[in-house]
């Protein structure tokens, strides 16, 4: 049986954000409500998230019931300062009170203490009572309490405040943060601590001395003078303050914690307080929830039960309409957003529209440059001006109250801020949510989960449009319809929402999204924005070589064959190859009956000494290169940056890894001359160098940590040759062939490849192969143990979690056909090793731009992640600053949420170019 969890609300903090996040509204009487209705959404807002995210058993709401409390007693300046009220608040606080009790949700306050000293009882109690407690609140003098069973949640930014986080605001763990508070003084509650001693002076005394007493204990041991001289002073203060931030936390209980039992709001108490004071928007918020938990479920597993209904849906015209939905969606703290554009390219589309949702059935859009006709003949529709829309917004998607919510969030941050609409902290992604809940299973495509989890097929991109996305402009859709599909986006996204977060702490995945994919989505948004350089001639010349290249072989390859043919088709290959030529062994597909030209068949017949082979692999590889890269980089160029900006998918692996696409710039080829050429072709601008910082064997690191390789290790710790190790270990000498032989080793055995697979690479027969392997796992046996031990778990529990908490499913684990079953244990092995990699190398991205920030250095740029490397711009002036930053951050990536027994080498190269960086 799960933990009871007791959560307790900071009332009076609740208020003065309510107070302030609102435009002043009063009710039908003319009393002043704009506190009490922002109060209630955010109250509202909060016990609907927990019940379908976190589940907790009891809370209630705290609230100071006066001004005057015992510290008054001891100073009687304490709190002195604070302004009072403002005169429209003060009548609000009664009515607050009654929202609260309209929730059935105790609502707690007495004479002489503070709200904090209550939420400190009520937390002991709970925690002796052996509950879970969460505290709703980010004030600083309740995180004294943190400890194992305590917790506080900032709603603001919707974090959680743990012991770590405490350590990183104050540099001391919270059983010392009222210290802290003591030395540093409050100049709004008028404690009066040290004169002169801020957080950083106060942290460091602290964790030198232990406590307030411990400094006064050590005074003469301080080193500088005048805080000697100060604190010797102000012991009398230091020892005041000490006091009067303690939290008192034995206050008799109230309200017994039984009676603190987390109930659904009744409908009826809290329909009457929402129609007494003209709370409509609530009210039929209240309505639609109430029809939705009568109405039938289309799935199982459907987060919300409202039905599609396109005819509610809004179509925006006017300001007025606009202005409203931007304070509903203000009041309820949070919104779905999608954006309709004129391309699937997020740097060169145009803005069409903007929908919105604020719960599920109530959704709008909002219509800017739709028009009606094509060429000469097109005339806008009646629409608001973009620029309008634009300053409306920018507040909206800039408040740190409202979650903003969306489905590959990244690509409409990126048109929103081209277009003047910088979408700020915080947000939330259902199509990363969902990859963290269910990578590997199956696709994070909108119109899937909406299928999957809601049972609802939504409106066809081509049944608005009549052709598939990107192919027609959705410009030319009639407002009507284009509302139907634009609304939907955001209304399915705003329900998927509710059903992932519920799902995300249930199930463990809360650390990767929260720490690892949703912060990486701003700082790829910016990545993407930034693009790269190109050189244009150099690629054309590329080109050009390519193809006069590309014709030689063609000539060479006909002659051989005895005759021309369509190279590039596998079956006249294949016909040639094994029929015209009669070359041994060739295989059929048995879908097709064609001959098998593919590349292992090719290097079979050209490692049997067939030039026509050989030639053929050259031929294809310089053909690809051409079409791939020289060709079609040069019209990738966007021509108003004259950079190449390519896309990074962020949920399209199993593993975590990034992919890179239109243009791919992750498969560039780097182990041949013909690749490296194409990366020198990526140049830096004038007055700057491209800077490349690649882990170094991540990948074999980490097995040496996940696997306790003691003998590897060691080996990295004291900056050796693992490959050396190796050759050793496993031939019983070191020579440049056995070195090389066990680097293929290395590399392969750790992702389960076969004595057949491993033949293939090294040119031997398969059982001098199983013969290697057999020699290394008996040389490190750890290694076979992690990987038996890999796909033990991923058979009991269907997936496999990397070191940083992210699954990787491998539903084929389970197949009964063992082809499908034994790719699947090789899957398994990979994705700890991979997605360890992966997850770390995104930690180095996410921390990157606050640490080049934090060293001055504004004009280091993070382009592009290829694999285990990172690709900078870098002023020249920069470059000497960058590198040490740059090194440190990647290396210590992983802390504080992982620790590793190896160190991680970076290794850092610059130049001209992207080529010349290695």
């Amino acid at each position: 049986m799960s933990k009871q969890h007791l959560y307790l609300v900071d009332g009076s903090g609740y208020i003065f954000r309510a107070y302030h996040r609102l435009p002043p509204l009063t009710d039908p009487t003319g009393t002043p409500v704009g506190a009490v209705y922002g109060f209630t959404a955010m109250l509202w807002k909060l016990i609907t998230e927990l019940a379908n995210a976190e589940a907790p058993t009891h809370l209630a709401v705290i609230l100071d019931a006066g001004s005057i409390t015992f510290r008054n007693d001891m100073y009687d300046q304490y709190k002195a300062n604070r302004p009072p009220p403002p005169d429209d608040l003060i009548p609000q606080f009664p009515l607050i009170r009654d929202a609260v009790r309209a929730f059935s949700v105790p609502c707690i306050e007495q004479e002489g203490v503070e709200a904090d000293d209550i939420i400190a009882s009520y937390a002991l109690a709970a925690l002796a009572a052996d509950f879970n407690v969460t505290i709703v609140s980010s004030d600083k003098d309740l995180m004294q309490l943190i400890q194992p069973g305590i917790d506080c949640l900032d709603t603001m930014k919707n974090a959680r405040i743990d012991r770590a986080e405490v350590v990183a605001k104050f540099g001391v763990p919270p059983e010392q943060v009222g210290d802290v508070l003591a030395l540093m003084g409050d100049s709004v509650d008028n404690v009066p601590g040290v004169r002169g001693v801020g957080p950083k002076t106060a942290a460091e005394l602290i964790q030198a001395y232990g406590s307030v007493e411990g400094v006064i204990a050590n005074i003469d041991a301080i080193k500088k003078p005048k805080l000697r001289e100060t604190l010797a002073a102000s012991i009398a203060d230091a020892r005041l303050s000490r006091e009067l931030v303690r939290l008192k936390d034995d206050i008799p209980l109230a309200v017994p914690l039984a009676d603190l039992t987390l109930r659904h709001p009744p409908h009826e108490p809290l329909a009457k307080f929402l129609a007494k004071h003209g709370f409509r928007a609530l009210l039929s918020k209240l309505g639609r929830e109430a029809e939705a938990a009568n109405a039938i479920p289309v799935a199982a597993d459907a987060p919300d039960r409202v039905p599609f209904v396109h005819a509610d849906y809004e179509t925006i015209l006017d300001l007025a309409q606009l202005d409203a939905w931007i304070a509903d969606a203000t009041s309820c703290g949070i919104v779905a957003v999608d954006t309709e554009t004129t391309s699937i390219d997020q740097c060169r589309a145009s803005l069409l529209g903007i929908s919105l949702a604020t719960c599920a059935g109530r959704a709008c859009y909002i219509p800017l440059n739709h028009v009606q006709g094509e060429g000469l003949l097109a005339e806008k529709l009646p629409q608001l001006a973009e620029t309008d829309v634009i300053a409306r917004l920018n507040p909206l998607f800039a408040d740190p109250s409202v979650l903003k919510i969306g489905q590959n969030l990244k690509y409409d941050l990126i048109v929103l801020k081209r277009h003047g609409v910088p979408v700020l902290a915080p947000f939330d992604d259902t199509m990363l949510l969902s990859y963290a809940l269910d990578a590997g299973r199956w696709n994070h495509g909108m119109d899937d989960l909406s299928t999957r989890h809601l049972g609802h097929t939504p409106i066809a991109f081509k049944d608005v449009t009549g052709g598939a996305r990107g192919k027609w402009d959705f410009s030319q859709v009639g407002l009507r319809e284009a509302t139907d599909y634009a609304a939907e986006d955001a209304d399915v996204t705003f329900r998927l929402h509710a059903g992932f977060k519920a799902r995300l702490w249930r199930e463990q995945v809360t650390q990767i999204y929260e720490l690892v994919d949703r912060p990486l989505v701003p700082v790829i948004a910016q990545m993407e924005m930034h693009g790269i350089r190109v050189d244009r001639s150099a690629l054309a010349g590329l080109s050009a070589a390519y193809e006069i290249e590309i014709a030689r072989l063609e000539g060479e390859i006909h002659e051989i064959a005895g005759g021309p043919f369509t190279i590039g088709s596998p079956k006249q290959l294949g016909e040639v190859l094994f029929e015209r030529m009669g070359l041994k062994s060739g295989k059929k597909s048995s879908k097709t009956g064609a001959w098998t030209t593919d590349v292992s068949e090719l290097e079979r017949l050209a490692g049997e000494g067939h030039a026509i082979a050989t030639k053929v692999l050259d031929w294809r590889q310089h053909s690809k290169l051409k079409s791939t890269y020289t060709d079609a980089l040069q019209a990738q160029i966007n021509p108003d940056t004259d950079r190449v900006h390519t896309n990074y998918a962020l949920a399209a692996t199993s593993t975590g890894r990034l992919s890179s696409n239109d243009p791919n710039l992750q498969n560039i080829p780097i182990r041949t001359e013909l690749g490296r050429r194409i990366r020198h072709a990526f140049v830096a601008a004038p007055g700057h160098v491209l800077m490349a910082a690649d882990y170094n064997q991540i990948e074999l690191r980490l097995v040496a940590h996940i696997a306790d390789v003691p003998e590897l290790k060691t080996v990295y710790a004291e900056g050796g040759d693992v490959h050396a190790l190796t050759a050793q270990e496993v031939f019983g000498e070191l020579t440049r062939d056995t070195r090389a032989r066990a680097k293929t080793i290395n590399f392969s055995i750790i992702y389960g490849i076969s004595a057949f697979g491993l033949a293939q690479r090294l040119g031997i027969d398969r059982g001098e192969a199983a013969r290697y392997i057999d020699l290394y796992f008996s040389r490190f046996p750890g290694i076979r143990n992690y990987m038996a031990e890999t796909i033990a778990a991923a058979k009991e529990h269907g997936f496999v979690t990397t070191l940083f908490g992210r699954k990787a499913h491998v539903p084929l684990i389970f197949s009964k056909n063992m082809g499908e079953r034994q790719f699947a244990e090789r899957a398994a092995v990979n994705a700890r090793v991979q997605g360890t990699a992966a997850d770390i190398i995104k930690r180095a991205m996410v921390q990157m731009p606050g640490a080049l920030t934090a060293a001055g250095l504004t004009g280091t740029k993070m382009l592009l992640q290829v694999h285990d490397e990172l690709v900078f711009e870098v002023p020249d002036s920069e470059v000497s600053a960058a590198t040490p930053v740059i090194r440190e951050t990647m290396a210590n990536a992983h802390r504080p949420l992982v620790d590793l027994s190896i160190p991680l080498g970076v290794e850092i190269g610059t130049g001209p170019s992207w080529g010349d960086a290695h």
